[in-house]
C-alpha cells in the first residue's frame, strides 16, 4: 500500500512530495485534480436529487480533504483463509476507485450477503462514505465493503478519498430536517469526527453509529 495526502496542498508531507520522482509527482497532481472535479460533479448531482442547496454542499466539500491509496494485493495460495481488507465503510464523503487490472477483489455487502464487483475496464466505482450518509440524513447509506485476494493473480487498485473540509461542521443538510423527518445524526465538527475515527478500529459501519441520535 502507498498512501498519500493530496489535497489541500498545505496538508501534504513536504518531505514526501519533494522526494517523489518528477514524473510520478506530476501524474499524482494531474490525477488528483481531475478526480476532485469528478467527485464534486457527483456530489452536485446528489444535492440536486435531494433538493439540497448547492452552496450548502459546496461549503462542506469544496476544497476539502483528499487522499489517494494505491493497493497491491499479491497472489495468496491460501486465499480462502485470509482477507485483503477488513469489512468497513469509508469514513469520508465519496471514494472513487479505479480497479487497475481485471482481477476481481472488491465485494460489497447487500441484504446481509457479500456480492463481488466485477471490474469494468476504463471505469470508476463510486462508493458512498459515512459523511454522505450523515449529510443526507441516511437517504444515501454508506457502503460496507471488503477486499479479498486471489489464489493466483495480482490485484491492483487506486482509491481516492474525498472528505469535507477539516474546519467544517458535519450534520444532516438543513432542508432534509422536518417535523416528519427529524435528524437521525447529531452535528459534529469535522475535526472531531475524524479524531474519533482515528481512535477506533476498522469495523463495519460502527463509526456512523457513534453519531446516530438515540443510539
Amino acid at each position: 500500500m502507498f498512501y498519500i495526502q493530496t489535497q489541500p496542498p498545505q496538508m501534504r508531507s513536504p518531505r514526501l512530495f519533494s522526494n517523489l520522482p518528477d514524473s510520478f509527482r506530476e501524474t499524482v497532481e494531474a490525477y488528483s485534480l481531475e478526480v476532485s472535479k469528478l467527485a464534486m460533479k457527483v456530489l452536485s448531482h446528489v444535492a440536486k436529487n435531494l433538493g439540497i442547496e448547492a452552496d450548502e454542499m459546496n461549503m462542506l466539500f469544496e476544497d476539502g480533504m483528499q487522499s489517494i491509496r494505491m493497493n497491491y494485493y499479491p497472489p495468496c495460495p491460501i486465499a480462502d483463509q485470509v482477507i485483503g481488507l477488513s469489512p468497513h465503510s469509508d469514513v469520508g464523503g465519496l471514494t472513487i476507485l479505479l480497479q487497475a487490472n481485471e482481477t476481481q477483489g472488491l465485494e460489497i455487502k447487500k441484504d446481509g450477503k457479500w456480492i463481488p464487483i466485477v471490474p469494468i475496464p476504463n471505469a470508476f466505482i463510486v462508493n458512498v462514505g459515512d459523511c454522505i450518509e450523515i449529510f443526507t440524513n441516511g437517504i444515501y447509506p454508506s457502503i460496507e465493503h471488503r477486499g479479498v485476494v486471489s489464489r493466483d493473480k495480482v490485484r491492483v487498485s487506486i482509491a481516492t478519498f474525498h472528505s469535507p473540509k477539516l474546519d467544517g461542521e458535519l450534520g444532516p443538510a438543513s432542508n432534509l430536517i422536518t417535523s416528519q423527518t427529524p435528524a437521525k445524526f447529531r452535528r459534529v465538527s469535522v475535526a472531531d469526527y475524524f479524531r474519533l475515527y482515528l481512535g477506533r478500529k476498522l469495523d463495519g459501519k460502527s463509526h456512523t453509529h457513534v453519531f446516530r441520535i438515540g443510539n
